[in-house]
């Protein structure tokens, strides 16, 4: 699995958040996933594993001690490399999420309604920002880039520090490709030379146009491409990356 262990620290941090004990260790983790996946012949997709409190009667004072409900399923999903080629829209609206976006939780109403109103409008992902500074997507992280540098939100509150965006950042250093954690505006964004969204599912695919609270048009960069290729080479180290060309 592609970067399991970052997978799992990231779990057990908004786990200790909301004050949810773990009941297993990164070894159980893996044992779990890779059961999963061959219970269910998952060669290439993903694995949803969800962690509650436990059962207890209706009351906003949780009780402590409870056994926690560990919830998992494994399934095929195919990499989005037509996506990855030709670039997608997002939706541009304002994101009305809780103050806590940083706790990976099943608290995701705000995404929920931002996806759907993306949908609605034909685009494949919503662009959330809060006034006027973008944040994330409704299940991505999104990106800039001006005059070749790469911008993003920064790791705080207000987003959840996406795995594969973590990963980028590596792969940027490596690759000698400025990386900025910085806000940015939704006046920045659409001035920008190229966009980008990453996430585990739709990994780094681009933004050819956005819609919604603000209007913009980008090209398919080279940015952009260079990060798919290293993504790619980095993932997929014996195939060959000719669905970007």
């Amino acid at each position: 699995m592609l970067q399991l262990e970052e997978h799992y620290k990231r779990f057990v941090r908004s786990t200790e958040e909301i004050d949810i004990p773990i009941p297993f260790d990164l070894l159980q983790f893996e044992d779990m996933i890779n059961s999963l996946s061959e219970k269910n012949n998952v060669s290439n997709g993903y694995i949803y594993i969800q962690i509650t409190r436990g059962e207890q009667e209706r009351n906003h004072l949780y009780e402590r001690g409870l056994d926690p409900v560990v919830t998992a399923f494994a399934k095929e999903a195919p990499i989005p490399f037509e996506k990855q080629k030709i670039g997608i829209a997002l939706y541009a609206l304002e994101d009305i999420r809780w103050l806590r976006c940083d706790i990976k939780t099943i608290n995701l109403l705000g995404n929920v309604m931002a996806k759907r109103k993306a949908e609605d409008n034909a685009c494949d992902e919503a662009l959330q920002h809060r006034g006027t500074t973008v944040t994330e997507g409704s299940s991505t992280n999104i990106f800039i880039v001006k005059d070749g540098a790469v911008i993003t939100h920064p790791a705080n509150e207000l987003i959840l520090n996406g795995i594969t965006r973590l990963f980028i950042q590596e792969l940027a250093e490596k690759h000698h490709v400025p990386f900025l954690e910085k806000t940015f505006s939704v006046e920045e964004a659409s001035h920008a030379d190229e966009m980008f969204i990453s996430s585990t599912t739709m990994e780094i695919t681009p933004v050819v146009r956005i819609e919604g609270s603000f209007q913009a048009d980008y090209s398919i960069g080279p940015v952009t491409r260079q990060l798919q290729e290293a993504f790619s080479e980095a993932v997929r180290p014996h195939q060959k990356s000719s669905h970007l060309k």
